[in-house]
């Protein structure tokens, strides 16, 4: 019997994806080997020696201690993808009202209210101070272009956008999804300098953190438009502000609101909508609930976001599980562990992530524990298991 432990509320469609008669799920579990959760920040939890892997029920992993989880040999997965579509239609909306004024239209349509009959001649006569261009033939940059930023790319050009694609890391099945007729961006600087409009899909990292500053604003148009429904941090707020306010920037739209961008003007705040839609939460939690269901039954990584994709079909009835440090002959000395045994090993795959690595071994016959506990006396392993 495994133990989920669920530390937000799961959509039910995902919690329904565990077999009733080898899982326990509840949301009080103290020794639990799964972790499902959404936006409950991890940073303060001590995790028990039974856990072995936590699902992220979202594309980030913020909230996660990752570098405490692979030290541990905690399996950290996210559902990238899951909720693509459901960001990339907010994005559009967020096109559309950083234009077209839409919102402060709105607002000041209701100081109207008790004007009678002379709504529709005041309509006419305040509109014009709400123009604002289409987005029709203006230039859009989309800085990286992960799952969410090609599903933006390919429907802005839809829109009859140009578009100018910049990811020098982009993977080849987004490569494959991405429309052809996007501009290849090979700089920033490109971006910056060639397009109306630029939103932003990267990961918060080092290399990130506040990539959009002074200097950056200082290579952008004149009235430039940029979007942010990956993280606040990605902006240098004080940057941005003074940009608003000289007119380099003539809208902020931000789907992570801080103390320091509400009530300034020409700044549009969204409450963390990105993901939220019905069927975006129902596609992260059957994500989320499958990548735990493959790695606790039958130890195969998908997703993970600390240890490497290995993806391996059972050969036999016993398979033996290594997370270890990504070093020189690891797999020389876990196989000759094993094959000491007198056990044959019928499959052994072996995939790297940085400093970490995964070995998986299919043996003929079964595995005594003692054996677990002298590859787990090797110098870089971190943890073994073993499922039958």
């Amino acid at each position: 019997m495994f133990n989920i432990l669920t530390l937000n509320k799961i959509a039910e469609c995902g919690i329904n994806r565990f077999g009733k008669d080898i899982y326990n799920i509840s949301d009080d579990i103290d020794a639990p080997d799964g972790i499902m959760v959404r936006s409950a920040s991890l940073h303060e939890t001590e995790f028990p020696a039974s856990l072995k892997a936590i699902a992220r029920a979202g594309a980030g992993v913020n909230n996660i201690p990752i570098d405490r989880c692979s030290e541990a040999g905690i399996v950290v997965f996210n559902t990238p993808g899951a909720n693509a579509n459901a960001v990339k239609e907010l994005v559009l909306a967020g096109l559309l009202i950083s234009s077209r004024k839409i919102i402060p239209a709105i607002e000041w349509v209701k100081t109207l209210k008790g004007k009678g009959s002379e709504v529709p001649k005041l309509v006419e006569k305040g509109k014009s101070t709400f123009a604002g261009p289409e987005i029709k033939g203006k230039a859009l940059g989309v800085i990286g272009l992960g799952a969410i930023g090609v599903l933006v790319a390919n429907s802005a050009k839809r829109l009859g956008m140009e578009v100018y694609g910049y990811d020098p890391y982009i993977s080849v099945d987004a490569a494959w999804g991405l429309s052809s007729s996007v501009n290849h961006a090979s700089s920033l600087q490109q971006v910056f300098e060639k397009c109306d409009y630029i939103t932003v899909h990267v990961p918060l990292a080092p290399d990130t953190r506040e990539m959009l500053n002074a200097s950056a604003f200082d290579m952008m148009r004149d009235g430039v438009r940029i979007l942010n429904f990956s993280r606040a941090e990605l902006v240098n707020g004080d940057d941005m502000r003074k940009a608003l306010s000289d007119g380099k920037v003539a809208a902020y739209v931000v789907d992570f609101p801080t103390d320091d961008m509400l009530d300034v003007e020409n700044v549009i705040a969204i409450p963390h909508l990105g993901a939220s839609t019905p069927e975006s939460e129902d596609n992260c939690a059957i994500m989320a609930a499958q990548e735990l269901i493959e790695y606790l039954e039958n130890g195969n990584i998908v997703n993970s976001v600390n240890f490497p994709s290995v993806e391996v079909d059972r050969s036999t009835d016993t398979r033996i599980c290594v997370l270890h440090r990504n070093i020189p002959n690891m797999l020389a000395q876990i196989s000759g562990v094993v094959s000491g045994t007198g056990v044959n090993i019928e499959t052994m795959v072996n995939r790297s992530k940085k400093d970490y690595a995964y070995t998986i071994l299919d043996t003929v016959g079964d595995v005594p524990d003692e054996v677990l506990s002298s590859i787990e006396a090797i110098d870089g392993v971190i943890r073994t298991r073993k499922i039958r």
